[in-house]
């Protein structure tokens, strides 16, 4: 599948819609995860590929990108990586506001596009990269990480590479609304936000959802 079918794929399967907690950001979204995963696998003819997070505004990216807007001093004239990006939602939430130049890294093709899609549809310049940015310090002034906690191993890996870029100077903030891995006691709550989300996705139809970013005591350890 080209990049150009991964854009007629999004636009047909999805919708422009504005984020709930953050409605100055419309996104192309699904209304359903599992009907629009067994279509992406039935169009490619395959399967083993992985969910459609690109197509749903998850509750710690919502957060994460409501406190961005917020908060543009923590962005503004800077230098932003959004780690983990899936639809875009935060990169374009730091474009907005104020960033310099907005990467949004994503492994997965259908993000790629959707990020692209996306930050078309929001008049916003956003850099999408496809390669696997955990390891790497390409001196970013800012990283951006929303619902990155589900899984042990990557939620591990990830936590260590942002202790790093942290160390070194980069602001970190992490949008997350309770997932099992994440290492609270590591971190300072900055933010706590009621965030609106599809029960096809939650267990609830409100996810209570906080900004964090890594304890200073724990950056000296």
């Amino acid at each position: 599948m080209t990049i150009g079918d991964h854009d007629t794929f999004i636009r047909t399967h999805t919708r422009l819609l504005p984020v709930p907690h953050a409605p100055e950001i419309s996104l192309f979204v699904a209304d359903e995860a599992t009907a629009l995963w067994q279509k992406t696998e039935d169009e490619l003819g395959a399967i083993g590929l992985p969910p459609p997070f690109w197509a749903f505004a998850w509750a710690g990216g919502q957060a994460l990108a409501r406190y961005v807007l917020d908060h543009p001093g923590d962005v503004a004239n800077r230098r932003v990586l959004d780690f983990a990006s899936g639809s875009g939602l935060v990169a374009i939430a730091a474009a907005k506001a104020g960033a310099a130049h907005v990467e949004a890294a994503d492994i997965d093709p259908f993000a790629i596009s959707a990020i692209r899609i996306n930050a078309l549809a929001n008049n916003i310049r956003v850099t999408p990269r496809a390669d696997d940015v955990i390891g790497k310090d390409e001196h970013w002034d800012v990283v951006l990480a929303g619902d990155i906690c589900y899984e042990r191993t990557l939620a591990e890996a990830v936590f260590a590479w942002l202790l790093r870029l942290q160390r070194r100077g980069a602001r970190v903030l992490i949008g997350d609304p309770g997932r099992s891995y994440l290492p609270k006691d590591r971190l300072e709550c900055l933010a706590t936000y009621r965030v609106p989300v599809t029960r096809a996705l939650e267990d609830a139809e409100i996810k209570t959802s906080h900004v964090w970013r890594p304890r200073a005591a724990v950056l000296n350890q």
